[in-house]
């Protein structure tokens, strides 16, 4: 099996400057501390239009790579921990 299928995979939609994404990315490095092998890209919306209109008033949103479920703040550890395994059972 190919090693990168296994990798989950999410984006994390904030800005800069943004407490509340401050607070998401920190919960996120935690749960990557403790081994999780997740690749969690960091989007910036203020560089695109679209997902500023999209979330200007919602980031940070955490969103599976792929698909149109989206967790929004507030969220901890063990909601995210639900997110991921709901999104790779499908």
């Amino acid at each position: 099996m190919d090693a990168q299928a296994s990798v989950t995979s999410f984006v994390l939609y904030g800005t800069s400057a943004c407490h509340l994404c401050e607070l998401a990315e920190a919960v996120l490095s935690e749960l990557l501390a403790q081994g999780y092998d997740w690749q969690i890209e960091v989007v910036d919306i203020a560089d695109d239009d679209n997902l500023l209109e999209r979330y200007a008033l919602s980031i940070p949103v955490l969103t599976h790579t792929g698909s149109d479920l989206e967790l929004r703040w507030p969220f901890d550890g063990a909601t995210v921990l639900a997110f991921a395994r709901e999104e790779v059972t499908g």
